[in-house]
């Protein structure tokens, strides 16, 4: 599904308007019919228990409101409607709807203070439901104290809020917040997902989204974008099933690079998940000095050897590079400038896919390696979390956090490389031009080793690819890639449910998502063989 700027929803609208003279009051129907729909049915019986409160602001998302609260009427579902404006100062589209809701026995009442919402709580005991209808995608910053304050009481009494479009007090492009803003637990997107559902604070704050369809012509929502949400049925943009008569020559060949003194366990892990994703041979190289170390923890199916730590020994290693189908350095592997002389030698005579995880982002820099990047006649992937990204790029980390698909599209074309940003929201840049947005915040993720499962599972689908080996277009080799590399964050998100699911949030580990393959590849499966 596509995701959109505030520009490119407005021309959407527009379009609509003017090659289908599709009005704005149509839209505006639309979605408050199927959201009083939607919000029924997420609520059950729940609804006929709660006092239901709008919050009505003065512009197009507060008639939307108002349109809701009617619908709900029309249900049997009483509410109350909270005008937070003058009626003189609203929209003329608040207005005709004003008139309408009360029509229909909306309740509705204008209040100036926070203190008339305080008394009304306190007065009511039922349960609260809140939908937050104040402000919508171009909300000017930084709102009114009132907002700030009924904003600030709404968060306290943290009743159940559904908020339209985008929570109130969220700027719709850049996800920022100046001060305060509505708390989601529901976010019910109009036509489309925003982009600052997905960056800085915004991504805190919309709780789940759900999309409200505006009713809006197929042929305008089917075309262009370049920003893209992965959600759970991504069939078509992901390779099809591998070949079941396929031998281990034609699943391929990964080497894994890695482990350092102490960090031996990531290359372990690596290694492990790119032989558990499906690859035909694996190799994993540690350090000399750590080779023993590496040998005992390590299982029998995954083929070893180790670098010499003296960079002129480093001859037959680079020799025998050809031989392999994907390389994964950075696991484990040091921050000295020993492991930046190796990674640097990977990248300038390996002529296959490389991914970079870690440590050997850590020794690079866009500053100084760019060119490198640049003159690299195969696909490099890099998978770094904001920290290291932050450090790669020379790009204070407050700001990546602010911005980071302005700046991750900035590195991309800076160095032609494929880049995924992780982190609760992960963003898959590719050199193409488009961005897969990969919203699935699990705090179970959030330890050691889960990164270097990341890498393993991408190097160990990358190398079985067998469309990247021949001798086709450079289109048609970063199209199988792209494909790829989506699908193995598809299956490390979803072995990373699984495993929340099987283990709890607490308890589980990186090794927890290894364990999970076997049910991540299982619905995997299941989709690529769906009819949908």
């Amino acid at each position: 599904m596509r995701i959109v700027t505030q520009i490119e929803m407005k021309e959407l609208e527009t379009e609509a308007q003017k090659r289908f003279h599709f009005p704005e009051k149509l839209i505006i129907e639309n979605v408050a019919l199927r959201a009083a729909k939607a919000i029924n049915d997420k609520l059950g019986e729940d609804i006929n228990a709660a006092d239901l409160i709008f919050l009505i602001g003065k512009g197009n998302n507060g008639g939307t409101g108002l349109a809701i609260a009617r619908h709900l009427a029309s249900m049997g579902i009483e509410s109350h409607a909270f005008l937070l404006f003058d009626k003189n100062d609203s929209s003329q589209e608040v207005k005709e709807q004003l008139i309408i809701a009360e029509a229909y026995g909306v309740r509705t009442a204008y209040i100036d203070e926070v203190a008339e919402i305080e008394a009304y709580f306190q007065q009511n005991s039922s349960p609260k439901i809140i939908i937050d209808a104040i402000f919508g995608t171009g909300v000017r910053l930084p709102l009114s104290q009132f907002i700030y304050d009924v904003i600030h009481f709404i968060n306290q009494e943290k009743a159940y809020t559904i908020s339209l479009d985008i929570p109130t007090g969220v700027e719709g492009d850049t996800g920022f917040i100046q001060g305060n803003a509505i708390q989601a637990d529901l976010t019910l997107a109009v036509s489309l997902p925003k982009l600052g559902y997905y960056q800085a604070d915004g991504a805190k704050l919309v709780g789940e989204v759900q999309i409200i369809s505006a009713g809006l012509p197929k042929p305008i929502m089917d075309k262009g974008g370049d920003k893209f949400l992965v959600e759970k049925n991504i069939k078509d943009e992901l390779p099809r099933p591998r070949n079941k008569f396929g031998d281990k020559k034609l699943f391929g060949h990964t080497l894994v690079i890695g482990g350092s003194h102490g960090l031996t366990g990531a290359l372990v892990m690596a290694s492990t998940a790119a032989l558990k994703v499906g690859a035909g041979l694996v190799t994993a190289a540690t350090w000399e000095p750590q080779y023993q170390e590496f040998m005992s923890r390590l299982i029998p199916e995954v083929m070893t050897g180790y670098v010499p730590l003296e960079q002129a020994k480093w001859g037959r290693l680079i020799k025998d590079l050809e031989k392999y189908d994907a390389i994964v350095i950075g696991p484990g592997l040091a921050r000295s400038n020993r492991a930046r002389m190796l990674v640097l030698e990977i990248l300038n005579n390996f002529s296959g896919p490389v991914v970079l995880d870690a440590d050997a982002i850590n020794v690079l820099s866009l500053k100084e390696d760019a060119e490198v990047f640049k003159l690299r006649n195969a696909p490099t992937l890099m998978t770094p979390h904001f920290g290291e990204f932050s450090r790669f790029a020379g790009i204070a980390l407050e700001e990546v956090n602010k911005e980071p698909f302005h700046y991750l599209r900035e590195v991309i074309e800076r160095i032609n490389c494929t880049v995924i940003l992780k982190g609760p929201c992960t963003y898959l840049g590719f050199t193409n031009g488009k961005t897969y947005f990969n919203y699935a915040p699990n705090d179970g993720m959030a330890t050691g080793g889960v990164g270097d499962v990341l890498a393993g599972i991408l190097g160990g689908l990358i190398g079985q690819e067998a469309n990247l080996k021949k001798r086709v277009s450079l289109y048609n080799i970063y199209e199988n890639l792209n494909r790829t590399i989506l699908m193995g964050v598809v299956v490390h998100t979803w072995a990373g449910q699984f495993a929340a699911e099987k283990n709890g949030v607490r308890p589980m580990t990186a090794t927890s998502l290894i364990d999970a393959f076997p049910d991540a590849f299982k619905a995997l499966d299941e989709l690529l063989k769906s009819e949908v």
